[in-house]
């Protein structure tokens, strides 16, 4: 979800141009994951995020240097930048990996608890106060998750855990994000967070591959290039094409519409894995996995009406409801109105 702020009805043309930008991000996203998960039968891991983000720093780069301000190269807020990218490139080299172990409705099911971490964290490093409401609201989110994971199930797999661990990473991502606030644009953030991930997957690979043994299971994660990536270079482009149109539609969403009319429309990525999963690999997600869909859905959205309610008397909106939550997404929770296209 985005900010959810109160800000004057928008025009019906731009409401809904917003909200078809929204669901075309959501199925390029949903997309880009199903082309990373059958990409990873030939690829390592690392190989795919280093290769999506020298895409994104030919693309964004000339854009920054064309636009000119508020964007920029050179920032002195550099070192936020790099610790998000860390967050971001180790959350979701977890995240991919545990695409080989489980359906594609499952993983993203246990990554959307990234909203109901982001609320926690808040309350934690922003102080900001969780309410009766809210508290409710995160604790059904949460029992969804663990639904959704089934720790004491028969089938229960570790590789639960890495897309769990990937929503934490995110969170944590947003919480600096918000620290960055209004002194950024978002084609910044993007370059620099996509950017700097790329450069620290390549260490964090090696450094993977000296400390687990690389297996049939696990051959996802191995640290070499493969001879077909010489010959496949335009469908590794394309990966990385994918991922930054989506984002490139989803920011230009968020500038045309009112973030609290298309906040809702970013959980339609969930339906959207969950179809494009059963179509290209007859995945049909487990009835636990429903039943925690349902529960983080229900409890995100509760959420965001709550702090939409709170913005309204506030200049400061609560970070759960601004932040993105989309896979693969490094938008910042804030967009500013000067950011708009003209």
């Amino acid at each position: 979800m985005a900010t959810l702020s109160a800000q004057p009805a928008p025009a019906p043309s731009r409401a809904l141009q917003g909200i078809l930008c929204v669901e075309i991000a959501m199925l390029l996203f949903v997309g880009q994951d199903a082309m990373m998960k059958t990409l990873l039968t030939i690829y390592p891991v690392w190989l795919l995020i280093f290769v999506r983000s020298i895409v994104t720093l030919l693309v964004m780069t000339p854009l920054i240097l064309w636009l000119g301000k508020p964007h920029r190269l050179l920032t002195p807020l550099w070192p936020l930048h790099l610790i998000r990218a860390f967050l971001f490139a180790s959350g979701f080299s977890m995240f991919y990996a545990a695409f080989p172990f489980m359906g594609l409705a499952e993983v993203s099911t246990i990554f959307y608890s990234a909203p109901l971490i982001t609320a926690l964290l808040a309350s934690i490093f922003l102080r900001e106060t969780i309410g009766p409401h809210r508290s409710v609201a995160l604790v059904v989110g949460f029992v969804g998750v663990l639904i959704a994971m089934n720790p004491t199930g028969d089938n229960f797999s570790w590789a639960a855990i890495l897309p769990f661990l990937c929503a934490v990473t995110y969170a944590l991502s947003q919480i600096i994000a918000r620290k960055i606030g209004d002194r950024e644009s978002t084609l910044t953030v993007g370059l620099y967070t996509l950017t700097f991930a790329g450069i620290l997957i390549l260490p964090m690979g090696w450094l993977v591959n000296q400390v687990i043994e690389i297996t049939p299971a696990t051959h996802h994660l191995r640290w070499e290039v493969p001879q077909e990536a010489f010959d496949d270079l335009p469908r590794l482009a394309l990966l990385g094409a994918i991922g930054m149109a989506a984002y490139s539609l989803i920011s230009r969403a968020y500038q045309v519409a009112n973030a609290s009319l298309v906040a809702p429309f970013d959980y339609t990525y969930l339906p959207f894995a969950a179809i494009l999963a059963y179509v290209l690999w007859d995945e049909v997600p487990a009835v636990n996995t429903l039943a925690g869909m349902t529960l983080i859905i229900a409890s995100g959205l509760y959420l965001g009406w709550r702090e939409l309610r709170a913005a309204r008397h506030s200049d400061e909106p609560p970070v759960t409801a601004e932040a993105i939550f989309a896979p693969g997404s490094p938008l910042p929770p804030h967009i500013s109105d000067d950011e708009s296209p003209k």
